[in-house]
């Protein structure tokens, strides 16, 4: 079943930090190394998160047309002018996705796929945890054009919740987190079978909250090693390693985050 799903849809690269429209099977351990802005909307904070945004995580396809992410937070350390603190982050609770409508590249090379995903304030208080619930659904979709790929994603944070013991209660949720809108796109070429160079376009915009009116551009050049066969799942399913790494930089003046290394470890199956 989870052959037949993923033959239907394209075979690109999953980005370094776009969420793939395409549906995955694998493990997948990331590493940021985020140094925020110091102006006015960044808070100097420097932070190293072991798991990425999401935690080091499981995807898999449990049905046709459907792929779920579970993950355990991520642990980070921050330091800077608002203090030092490491602990855990939030909590990526879950991410479902839905596929509408896919080919794969012998018959048009597309996909349309919608996503769902909640997040937990669990993390550290202290910079290190938004103190916020959040739900964000996202729209992402994409094209191929022989070994050229687009892959792009639309979603919102919204706040639906807040841990009181922090002293926010959910009338502050939109003064205090907002609800930001984010874009991400990533242009991805693929050559000689293992490279898959990219640079991707990160977009975030405030309608509301403490950054309210601000919008954040990050643009991450980045490159892809893989798909490596390392061992066989099954008869028809090979186990294959990819690894990555790539650099955020703001572009826009006055970003809440200034730079960001990211590197990537997956294990398909």
């Amino acid at each position: 079943m989870v052959s037949a799903t993923q033959a239907a849809q394209p075979s690109w690269m999953t980005p370094l930090v776009t969420v793939t429209p395409r549906l995955e099977q694998e493990f997948r351990f990331d590493f940021y190394d985020q140094q925020n802005g110091t102006g006015s909307q960044g808070n100097g904070q420097h932070i190293f998160s072991y798991g990425g945004p999401g935690g080091p995580r499981v995807e898999f396809i449990p049905a046709s047309n459907w792929e779920v992410i579970l993950a355990p937070p991520p642990y980070e350390t921050a330091t800077g002018p608002k203090g030092d603190v490491q602990g855990v982050g939030d909590w990526p609770a879950f991410l479902v996705k839905y596929r509408f409508l896919a080919a794969n590249k012998e018959n048009g090379d597309y996909i349309l796929t919608g996503f769902f995903q909640m997040s937990d304030p669990l993390g550290t208080a202290g910079k290190i945890s938004n103190n916020v619930l959040t739900a964000q659904p996202t729209l992402a979709g994409g094209k191929g054009f022989g070994d050229f790929d687009i892959q792009s994603t639309l979603s919102v944070q919204v706040p639906v919740g807040a841990l009181y013991s922090s002293g926010n209660t959910p009338a502050t949720n939109m003064a205090n987190f907002g609800d930001p809108i984010l874009s991400n796109t990533t242009f991805q070429y693929h050559f000689m079978q293992y490279f898959w160079p990219e640079l991707e376009v990160n977009y975030e915009h405030w309608p509301n909250g403490e950054h309210a009116g601000l919008s954040q551009v990050l643009l991450t050049p980045g490159i892809i090693f893989g798909r490596f066969k390392i061992g066989q799942d099954s008869p028809t399913r090979a186990v294959n390693l990819i690894f990555g790494v790539g650099y955020q930089v703001a572009v826009a003046q006055n970003p809440v985050t200034q730079n960001n290394l990211v590197a990537t470890a997956r294990l398909t199956f």
